[in-house]
């Protein structure tokens, strides 16, 4: 384990009984063991710090902190960027799962060459953890440009070097403040890099935000004019890229 770099794991938490137990044992189930999982709760009202305590207590890789008023997903992960103590940092989001072998996998291809930042393949499963056997796939690299036009990177799947990139920061919004991340960090000029297998599992939930796809299409529009400051023309060309790669992902 000594040789293994750390990983903080980042994992916001509202209203997440009901899926929780099986993303910390997800964690805990990776054939890679040097790791930290860091669970923010947002106030969420319901069981889910009860059900954090009960792991934390047995497995001193888990800490839990708690946000002192509702604030949502961006200051959450933030909270718990800032105490990560690891050199890479992963994002779980707690109704989402990892294959065993994600962080081994994952860690080993970016320090081998070295990379910034990088991202797998992940497949859709049901609410009730039924896989479709729908796999989203990812290209080999992707910068800034190409994200505007395709938002393939899953938050699910991300791992970035803190060490090498240094500021790590969500944007204060409802919803994509992850995508806003990504552009940031392509925009000072790093490589976003794909390992193209399904090394994760993104739960598609009924009525959640990330679910409404009017509204997150309303959103990435607002995060090209109104955060990312692009021309019209550049925002429409943008758009029908991202139109096109989101009908064909679903």
């Amino acid at each position: 384990m000594c040789s293994q770099p750390l990983v903080s794991i980042i994992t916001p938490v509202y209203k997440a009984e009901k899926f929780i137990a099986e993303t910390i044992q997800s964690a805990q189930e990776q054939t890679y063991k040097n790791w930290e999982m860091i669970l923010v709760n947002d106030q969420s009202p319901d069981n889910s710090v009860k059900i954090i305590n009960e792991f934390a207590v047995s497995d001193k890789r888990i800490r839990l902190l708690n946000l002192p008023t509702n604030s949502g997903a961006a200051i959450a992960r933030n909270t718990a960027i800032k105490a990560a103590n690891g050199k890479y940092i992963a994002f779980l989001d707690s109704d989402d799962l990892w294959h065993p072998e994600k962080l081994t996998k994952q860690i080993k291809f970016m320090e081998e060459r070295n990379l910034p930042f990088a991202f797998t393949g992940y497949e859709i499963m049901k609410e009730d953890g039924t896989r479709t056997g729908k796999i989203v796939h990812v290209p080999e690299s992707i910068d800034y440009n190409g994200l505007l036009r395709n938002t393939i990177i899953g938050c699910l799947t991300v791992v970035l070097n803190k060490e090498m990139i240094g500021r790590i920061e969500m944007v204060n919004i409802r919803t994509r403040q992850d995508f806003v991340l990504w552009l940031d960090i392509l925009k000072r000029g790093y490589i976003a890099y794909g390992l193209d297998e399904a090394l994760a599992y993104y739960r598609k939930v009924e009525g959640s935000i990330s679910s409404n796809k009017l509204k997150a299409a309303k959103r990435n529009w607002q995060v090209y004019r109104q955060i990312e400051k692009l021309s019209l023309l550049k925002s429409i060309i943008s758009f029908t890229g991202y139109a096109y790669h989101a009908i064909k992902k679903s």
